[in-house]
């Protein structure tokens, strides 16, 4: 809606950015009560704004063509009744995130590169409001050899010296399994998941569950090479 004055560098937008997410989050979750209320079906297209001062407002969007600001999603309040009441709102939600995002960029398009990157850094480091919303908790990438991180289960040594860890962050905090779910258990093809002990075969680079190999975390702090039945078997043919 309305910009008393445009944010320029990159803290201006980020602060405006904060500030419409706070928002929104609050509109989802604390004034959620009101907020569903407000979204009448029986009303015409709404949309859902956060603004620069941390308040919210339900409302028509913007008249002028074309508007001063990327506009929400259209219409969240057509959707209300003909869904789950928990899903509506994180259908809202990601709807948001992108129009936050938006709006940043926008604001941000005559940054530099190195602006923008820094910008979406800032950004990157909260929660989406679909986040927040959902209770669910971010998913940090996966450690490598040379950042140092180490997982809670097994840590190995390769034969060139590099620390191997297996694929699972609950000492981090993280939860959530999406950037992992490609990985699958090279016994029995399981999926990842965060809540069950991994480890890895130095040889073949597969990724076993513990149990499946019969391997407990801590018979695995005392295993220098981890070798896979396969490839012990293999190893052990003349």
């Amino acid at each position: 809606m309305e910009m008393t004055s445009t944010p320029r560098t990159v803290e201006e937008i980020f602060k405006d950015y904060t500030a419409r997410r706070t928002a929104i989050v609050r509109a989802l979750s604390q004034d959620v009560d009101e907020f569903y209320g407000l979204c009448d079906p029986d009303k015409e297209n709404l949309c859902l704004y956060g603004h620069p001062n941390e308040t919210w407002e339900v409302t028509l969007p913007a008249e002028e063509v074309p508007p001063e600001l990327p506009e929400p999603a259209l219409g969240i309040n057509f959707a209300r009744d003909g869904m789950n009441r928990r899903d509506w709102l994180s259908l809202v939600a990601v709807h948001s995130d992108s129009w936050l995002l938006s709006v940043a960029f926008y604001l941000g398009a005559r940054l530099n590169r190195n602006e923008r990157k820094r910008l979406f850094s800032l950004i990157n480091d909260l929660p989406t409001v679909f986040e927040v919303v959902t209770e669910r908790k971010p998913v940090k990438d996966k450690p490598t050899a040379d950042s140092g991180s180490k997982s809670r289960g097994s840590t190995k040594r390769s034969s060139d010296g590099q620390v191997k860890s297996n694929p699972k962050f609950a000492d981090e905090g993280y939860e959530e399994e999406d950037e992992h779910s490609e990985t699958l258990c090279g016994s029995c093809g399981g999926n990842y998941n965060a809540d069950e002990f991994w480890i890895g075969c130095d040889i073949c680079e597969r990724w076993f569950h513990g149990k499946c190999v019969k391997i407990t975390p801590a018979k695995a702090e005392s295993i220098k090479q981890y070798k896979c039945p396969s490839c012990s078997l293999r190893r052990g043919r003349p």
